[in-house]
C-alpha cells in the first residue's frame, strides 16, 4: 500500500503561496499526487491541501515538518503534515439505536475507513455482542440523569485511555458537556437528522410527516459547545411524497444518516476538512 504525507494549510491569503509551496517539495524530490486549494473572498482565508508521495521525499514526516516550518512562519500558516502510516484511532459512542454503528463497522472490516477503532463506549448494553463479534471492546457507562458528571469523567477517561485521535457520536443520544467539547474540539463528529429546530425532541419523522414535509436529510458537523451547531462537513437529503408512511422516512431517514456520517468521518480521516470559523472547507 502507497505511502503518504498530507499537508494541510490555512493562512492569509497571499501572492506566491501555491509556487513557494510547490517549489519546497519540488526541491525536496517529492511528487505532488492530489493538490486541492481554496481562496475564500469574503474572509481573505487560503487553504489549501497536498498529497505528497512518501517515498519520493526521502526523508520522514518529521524532518519535512522541520525544514518547512520557515515558510509555515513566513506566511503565517495554521499547518499540518501527517503521515498516512500512522493511522487515526477512533472511539465509536451509541445508545439505542444501531443503524450508524452497524455502517461504520462493516466499512471499517471492508477498508474503507482508514482508521482503527479502538473503543466503542455506550450508556446501553445493547450494541456490546456485535461490537465484541468484532473484536472490539465495549465500555457500558450508564448516564444517571440526576447526575451526569460521573458517567462524563468516566467517559473522559476511557476515551484517554484508549489515545483517541477522534470521536465519533454515532447516535450517542447524550449531550456532552462543555468540558468534553473544549478538550477534543474538532475532534468529535456528531450526526442528526436535518429537522431542527422546527421538530425537536422525540419522534422527529412522525412530527415530520403529519406537517407533510417533502424533503427529509441529515447532517454530519463537528460538535461544539452549541447544540447541534457546529462546523458542518456533510449533508444530504432524501425527497418524500404523501404516498410515504411514518415508517419509509424513518428508513429513508436512518439510510440518509448513515451514509452522511460514513462520508464525513471518511473526509475528516484522509484531512480533507478544514474548519473555519464555524464553517468548513472540504475538499472531496
Amino acid at each position: 500500500m502507497s505511502h503518504y504525507y498530507r499537508l494541510v494549510v490555512s493562512c492569509p491569503d497571499n501572492l506566491g503561496i501555491v509556487s513557494r509551496v510547490s517549489s519546497f517539495i519540488a526541491g525536496q524530490g517529492g511528487s505532488i499526487t492530489e493538490a486541492s486549494q481554496h481562496s475564500d473572498l469574503e474572509s481573505g482565508r487560503f487553504f489549501m491541501r497536498y498529497v505528497i508521495l512518501a517515498d519520493s521525499i526521502g526523508m520522514s514526516a518529521e524532518s519535512l515538518r522541520d525544514a518547512f516550518a520557515p515558510i509555515a512562519d513566513e506566511f503565517e500558516m495554521d499547518w499540518s503534515l501527517t503521515d498516512t502510516q500512522q493511522r487515526q484511532r477512533v472511539v465509536l459512542m451509541v445508545s439505542r439505536e444501531s443503524h450508524c454503528l452497524v455502517d461504520l463497522l462493516y466499512r471499517w472490516t471492508a477498508n474503507e475507513l482508514d482508521c482503527d477503532i479502538a473503543a466503542v463506549i455506550s450508556n446501553h448494553e445493547d450494541m456490546r455482542s456485535l461490537v465484541e463479534w468484532h473484536g472490539i471492546p465495549y465500555h457500558h457507562v450508564p448516564v444517571d440523569p440526576a447526575d451526569k458528571s460521573v458517567a462524563f469523567a468516566e467517559v473522559q477517561r476511557l476515551i484517554d485511555e484508549s489515545r483517541a485521535d477522534s470521536i465519533v457520536l454515532a447516535r450517542y443520544m447524550q449531550i456532552l458537556p462543555p468540558s468534553l467539547c473544549e478538550r477534543y474540539a474538532g475532534r468529535v463528529i456528531n450526526i442528526h437528522h436535518s429537522f431542527l429546530p422546527s421538530f425537536a425532541g422525540a419522534k422527529p419523522y412522525h412530527q415530520a410527516y403529519r406537517r407533510g414535509v417533502k424533503l427529509i436529510g441529515a447532517t454530519c458537523h463537528y460538535v461544539t459547545q452549541e447544540l447541534d451547531a457546529g462546523p458542518i462537513i456533510e449533508q444530504d437529503i432524501h425527497r418524500v411524497s404523501h404516498c410515504h408512511t411514518p415508517n419509509d422516512l424513518v428508513r429513508f431517514g436512518r439510510d440518509v444518516e448513515k451514509t452522511v456520517l460514513a462520508r464525513g468521518l471518511r473526509w475528516h480521516l484522509e484531512d480533507r476538512v478544514l474548519v473555519h470559523g464555524n464553517k468548513t472547507v472540504v475538499f472531496a
